[in-house]
């Protein structure tokens, strides 16, 4: 035999032993400000215990006070001038003067697309955002320039903070010549998770066009969910509404659709509310909310006990819209607290789980609880508890992401 010696049969083959496994334990944290222990990391899930034989890397928690990351359930990336020079801004009246200076924004701003939406997306992980829904717009003045560059940030991030991606015609549908083509290549590219809509009574109604009927097909055809801004309010708002919620039942699309702002919803209440969170619930449709003021946060509490799921958002960060914005969700929550006029420890609360777990179910992904089984995906500040952490807005220590630490000090590492 060659090399003189017979060739093992499979079964003699020596066995590989696995390599250990590595256990994080993060000592002295309390979770959500209760008593301090120990959270143990291994395979990106949080456990009970170490696992025997397991090789255990230490982090410190200084008995800092353990909250779940957050999740940003609207946010527009490709907008931003966050990290540019300063834009004056000029006044606006509508959605179309905005678009316009959208447009301008884009011109006028040396920096890619790319290079903007990753600088803003690394600092909202920074902050403690672990995933987010991110808009760009898709019309004729882009291309399809906004979809590439976010979709090239979220690459760069990924395993940092996940990412869904929606193919949005902030310049309409109907009113913009080539816009239904772009949607068509862009959820055709394999880059979106979402089509968008925007406003099909009052502002994408010029023309002949059935803004609604050319989103809901794409999805179906390109197996997308929808993600449709509503500004609109009163009757203008609830028609297109309640037109959705049709096509989402009759198109079996439900918990793959969702509607943005919902201004009209927001101005309801009493009998109306329920009514209409009972038809959003029945045909499986998501909302989500900013926090913009008081006339238009959506009343998520009553909505979410009608089965309704709900999540918060960033919106447009220092855009041609508006100077503010940072994408902060922790900041967001404040936010929410502010326009409700929250002062209860509940209602304090509520607006930090609406950040955390709202968006988090409406992304489909499991809450962060802390609990064993959960994502290892948390955060590590000084403070109280949470009502105080939401009005205080501490620095994010620390956070970690499937057991590891991204971030130090409101910094990537």
């Amino acid at each position: 035999m060659p090399n003189g010696g017979p060739v093992p049969r499979p079964s003699e083959e020596t066995p590989v032993t696995p390599p250990p496994r590595t256990a994080t334990l993060f000592h002295d944290v309390r979770p959500f400000g209760g008593p301090a222990r120990d959270l143990v990391a291994v395979d990106g899930l949080l456990v009970a215990e170490v696992p025997p034989g397991a090789v255990v890397e230490r982090v410190d928690g200084g008995g800092r006070l353990a909250l779940p990351t957050l999740v940003d359930a609207h946010i527009h990336p490709d907008k931003t001038s966050w990290g540019e020079p300063w834009h004056s801004r000029r006044p606006a009246h509508g959605i179309a003067e905005y678009v316009a200076g959208d447009v301008e924004l884009a011109r006028a701003l040396p920096t890619p697309v790319a290079e903007r939406a990753l600088r803003l997306m690394s600092h909202a992980a920074a902050q403690g955002t672990r995933a987010m829904r991110a808009h760009a717009d898709v019309a004729p003045a882009y291309g399809l320039s906004g979809i590439e560059g976010v979709a090239e940030a979220a690459r760069q991030l990924a395993g940092i903070v996940d990412v869904e991606l929606v193919a949005f015609p902030q310049h309409g549908v109907v009113r913009t010549p080539g816009v239904t083509e772009l949607l068509a290549e862009a959820a055709a590219s394999g880059l979106v998770t979402h089509i968008g809509g925007i406003d099909p009574a009052g502002f994408d109604a010029d023309g002949d066009g059935d803004q609604l009927g050319t989103v809901f097909a794409l999805a179906e055809k390109h197996g997308l969910g929808l993600d449709i801004h509503l500004h609109d309010r009163g009757a203008q708002g609830l028609a297109p509404l309640r037109d959705i919620a049709a096509r989402t039942r009759a198109l079996g699309l439900g918990g793959r659709v969702s509607v943005a702002h919902a201004f009209a919803v927001a101005g309801l209440s009493g009998t109306e509310l329920d009514e209409t969170a009972d038809l959003l619930a029945e045909a499986g449709i998501a909302l989500t909310t900013v926090a913009l003021s008081a006339t238009t946060i959506l009343p998520f509490r009553r909505l979410a006990e009608r089965g309704v799921r709900v999540g918060l958002g960033s919106d447009g960060v220092r855009d041609s819209w508006s100077p503010f914005g940072n994408a902060d969700m922790l900041h967001r929550s404040w936010l929410a607290a502010w326009a409700l006029d929250a002062r209860l420890d509940e209602e304090l609360e509520g607006c930090f789980r609406l950040a955390a777990d709202g968006g988090a179910e409406l992304l489909c992904l499991p809450k962060a609880d802390l609990r064993p089984g959960s994502p290892a995906d948390f955060m590590l500040v000084d403070g109280e508890c949470v009502p105080q952490v939401v009005v205080d807005l501490p620095r994010r220590d620390l956070v970690v992401r499937a057991g590891r630490v991204v971030a130090r000090d409101g910094r990537l590492v």
